[in-house]
């Protein structure tokens, strides 16, 4: 029976085969005199049909033997010309596809090698069209409201693609906590909005507007807690070419550039003054203040006659003590003024067009498979501001079985969107956390608002992307809800933003930067200054979307 089966399979074989190997390979079978050999033997029939059909078209048709070369009676060789051989129809089809299938996989080889292996973060490219934005826009919640762009552009030199002021919430703050930001350069070459009011943020002469103009450094007006706008910082090692671009920006009538004796001691005194007032931990202000008074008596300033070097000193001996890189000294060749203008209505229009122009910062909004809502925002404007339109986008997910926030790219804002935006997540008030400003021994509290009339997200699972560049408010977001274990946090640890500081002058030439505000939860009775905020699922941030959908789906499969 095997033998006939056997038999059958090799007639099914090409022809020229056939004729070459059919007699060997039924010998070598019949000498196989149990059962499982023969076996064995049919299987290996079976693979060698497939591949002498599929990759051995010689064996295809009988072909003739070439003509071997006679001698001629002369002695002299001959010689034939064999026909050139032309690969079949069959030939070229199987080849093709061939190539294309190893092309496909090579592809999909390197792709994953980026991602999983070298952790190379490939952005995803989105094409508009209309039948696309249905996907990513937020419909206007009302008439009044301008129209939302169905996605902003994704330019990283954008005016305001790391804005970041941070203020409490719960109460609408004054025309001149709004952030009219001005362009600095991050060590990343990308622009970060320094919002006014915060010269605390301000290490070049973009702190007061005409400021390349007149060349002046300038501290930020008195502001209460919830005027005050959170923001990024350069971070150390920029300091002294911050310095610089400050000092630079000068006319000649106001060029000075040394320092004597009594300028560096009033400086000192200043900045002892201030940390002592100001600074957020009292303790280690008087460490700080200690050490300056330290160095000054042993005649460590006594050389140092360049503003920008004395600067720079002495923000590293105030970092070496406290190892907080937001304490620094900023110094700036032209006289600062005492009371900087506050943003005009001008600004104030101009912030909110620009808000209006780039969607207030939010990029996606979108339903995913197994309708798990997807929110992706680059930002926390003003809620004054973008409230509507913050809206409008947690509405149209309103009806999701499970959420995720993508702030990955977030670089903070308000404390009044955080707040907006975590009143979808709850279904009564909630206590967020609150803000200790040192210099006023005062407290203030931030609360999500009153429950949304026909939320249902209350009590949807909730899902947080983070990275090491979310920032400040974002980082806020993330940690408050990781707290009250309303949320599952997926990524990377964020990069521990949780003081807010202001810039105070000194004289005219030098102004301090010093934490002044902190940011404590109620739960854990601390912050994540420093630290950062850790995920509940460590990921790199490439792959933190597609583990929060898994998470997701396990999350509503459970339910």
């Amino acid at each position: 029976m095997l033998r006939s089966l056997y038999r059958g399979l090799l007639r099914l074989h090409p022809p020229a085969f056939r004729e070459r190997f059919g007699g060997e390979m039924l010998a070598i079978f019949d000498q196989a005199a149990e059962r499982q050999p023969r076996f064995k033997l049919l299987e290996d029939g079976i693979v060698s049909l497939v591949r002498q059909w599929a990759l051995r078209p010689e064996f295809w048709y009988d072909i003739s033997p070439a003509p071997t070369a006679e001698t001629a009676s002369d002695g002299m060789p001959s010689f034939y010309t064999l026909d050139p051989f032309r690969p079949r129809t069959a030939a070229v089809v199987h080849g093709v596809l061939l190539t294309v299938v190893v092309f496909c996989l090579t592809c999909f080889a390197i792709r994953y090698s980026w991602i999983h292996v070298l952790h190379v973060h490939i952005p995803e490219v989105q094409f508009e069209s209309s039948s696309s934005f249905e996907e990513h826009a937020v419909a206007p919640a009302s008439s009044q409201e301008p129209e939302i762009a169905s996605r902003p552009a994704r330019d990283k030199q954008n005016l305001f693609s790391s804005s970041s002021p941070f203020s409490p919430a719960g109460q609408k703050p004054a025309p001149g906590a709004l952030p009219i930001p001005e362009m600095r350069q991050n060590g990343e070459g990308i622009s970060r909005p320094v919002p006014p009011g915060r010269a605390a943020n301000v290490t070049t002469t973009a702190a007061v507007p005409n400021a390349a103009q007149n060349g002046a450094i300038a501290p930020a007006a008195e502001l209460n807690p919830q005027q005050q706008a959170w923001g990024g910082s350069a971070e150390p090692e920029q300091t002294y070419a911050a310095n610089q671009a400050a000092a630079g920006a000068t006319s000649g009538a106001t060029r000075n550039a040394t320092i004597d004796a009594a300028e560096r001691h009033r400086v000192i005194d200043g900045a002892i003054a201030n940390l002592t007032k100001y600074y957020v931990d009292p303790g280690m202000a008087q460490k700080m203040a200690a050490a300056l008074g330290a160095h000054e008596k042993s005649g460590d300033y006594d050389a140092v006659t360049d503003g920008l070097v004395f600067a720079d000193l002495l923000t590293r001996q105030m970092q070496d003590v406290s190892h907080d890189k937001y304490v620094v000294m900023i110094y700036g060749a032209a006289i600062a003024p005492e009371n900087p203008r506050p943003p005009t209505a001008e600004d104030i229009s101009a912030y909110r067009k620009e808000m209006e122009r780039t969607n207030c910062r939010f990029e996606i909004v979108r339903v995913l498979p197994r309708n798990v809502g997807y929110l992706k925002f680059n930002s926390f404007p003003d809620a004054d501001i973008c409230g509507t339109r913050a809206a409008a986008a947690m509405a149209r997910l309103n009806n999701v079985n499970a959420i995720i926030f993508d702030l990955r790219d977030n670089p903070g804002g308000y404390a009044n969107m955080v707040a907006l935006l975590a009143t979808h997540l709850f279904d009564r008030p909630t206590h967020l956390n609150a803000f200790y400003n040192r210099g006023e021994n005062t407290t203030e509290q931030s609360w999500t608002l009153p429950p949304v009339p026909g939320n249902k997200l209350a009590d949807k699972p909730v899902f947080i992307l983070t990275s090491h560049a979310t920032f400040s408010a974002a980082e806020a977001f993330s940690y408050d809800l990781k707290m009250l274990q309303r949320a599952t946090l997926v990524g990377e640890t964020t990069s521990g933003r949780g003081h807010m500081a202001m810039g105070r002058r000194i004289d005219d030439h030098f102004m301090i930067r010093v934490p002044d505000i902190k940011v404590t939860n109620p739960i854990s009775k601390t912050n994540w200054e420093g630290t950062g905020v850790e995920p509940d699922v460590r990921v790199k941030a490439a792959d933190a979307l597609v583990t929060a959908e898994k998470l997701a789906e396990n999350k509503l499969r459970q339910r």
